[in-house]
């Protein structure tokens, strides 16, 4: 449906052009969306429409558009993602007809999901592992010999939707490929819905990159404080990382003190409890220290319900 004004423009002049009006003015007399419009506004008589022929037509073209969506990032209307909507006020003989525009649902739900993008901070962990959307049976069916553990996950995303952020987290342990960080990243996508905030950082990356941010306090503490506030926070693939004494007492600490009883923090890891604390218990710098790798898993042990994750290594399949 071209644009009144280029129909104008190929308009003849004089008595001919009114005529043509005329018969346009009447086809959008005849639309559907106007004949709804009228009973809906039994105000809104012909003269009106006639004096708001660009407006009626902008309405019932773009609603037009809308009905054969190319796409959000194709939309052919005047405002991306939006629409004519139109009222009327006022009585027959004094109404106006009053025009606005509307968002259309694909462009609130880009918008929502622009928001939950927002709501989840990602340290060195995948952003396809967020931004995949799946549904619970989709999690639950893709490897039936991890269902158990999957289960254990949705019911603590469902019990924290109805009963408000949990006090203990989760602790995913199995191991390589089995899908731990894929159901962290879920957890995470589902709960960002319901408007919590999360961050995941992935170990390994995390801890060699903390050693370039002592020459950066400013940008060493916005990190951790940010760990520290985010309503989930997880721990992706603790235990692999090459510790320090200074990121085990005072960052992992540091965090872990504030966290508990307050907010939940999740884990997962190749290493069961056991193993993750004689990983704590153990620097390159200081040797063995086992009373400082008990002290950090004092901050961990009790906060946690340890889920197992069985099921086939899905790494490198499509």
């Amino acid at each position: 449906m071209e644009s009144l004004g280029e129909l104008l423009k190929m308009w003849p002049r004089g008595g001919e052009m009114t005529v043509r009006a005329e018969q346009k003015a009447a086809q959008l007399l005849e639309e559907p969306l106007v004949i709804r419009l009228r009973q809906k506004y039994p105000e809104l008589d012909e003269s009106m429409i006639r004096l708001n022929l660009n407006v009626v037509y902008q309405y019932v073209k773009e609603h037009r558009n809308c009905a054969d969506c190319p796409g959000l990032d194709r939309c052919p209307n005047d405002y991306e993602g939006h629409y004519t909507m139109l009222s009327c006020s006022g009585e027959s003989g004094s109404a106006q007809l009053i025009d606005r525009k509307a968002e259309c649902r694909k462009f609130i739900a880009r918008r929502n999901e622009e928001q939950i993008r927002r709501r989840i901070r990602s340290f060195y962990v995948s952003e396809k592992t967020l931004q995949r959307a799946y549904s619970a049976d989709e999690i639950l069916t893709k490897d039936l010999e991890r269902a158990p553990a999957v289960m254990k996950v949705l019911r603590y995303i469902e019990r924290t939707k109805e009963q408000g952020l949990q006090a203990d987290g989760l602790y995913l342990a199995g191991r390589f490929g089995t899908g731990k960080t894929f159901l962290m990243g879920y957890l995470l996508g589902e709960l960002a819905k319901s408007g919590y905030s999360g961050v995941i950082v992935y170990m390994p990356d995390f801890v060699e990159d903390l050693k370039s941010m002592l020459g950066e306090p400013g940008k060493l503490k916005e990190t951790v404080d940010l760990m520290k506030e985010a309503d989930l926070l997880v721990f992706d693939d603790i235990g692999a990382e090459n510790l320090n004494p200074w990121v085990r007492d005072h960052v992992m600490g540091s965090i872990l003190n504030y966290r508990m009883e307050r907010k939940p923090t999740f884990y997962t890891s190749n290493h069961e409890l056991d193993d993750l604390e004689r990983h704590f218990s153990f620097t390159s710098k200081d040797g063995e220290e086992f009373h400082k790798g008990q002290r950090l898993m004092d901050r961990i042990r009790p906060f946690v319900e340890v889920v197992m994750v069985t099921g086939e290594n899905k790494r490198g399949r499509s």
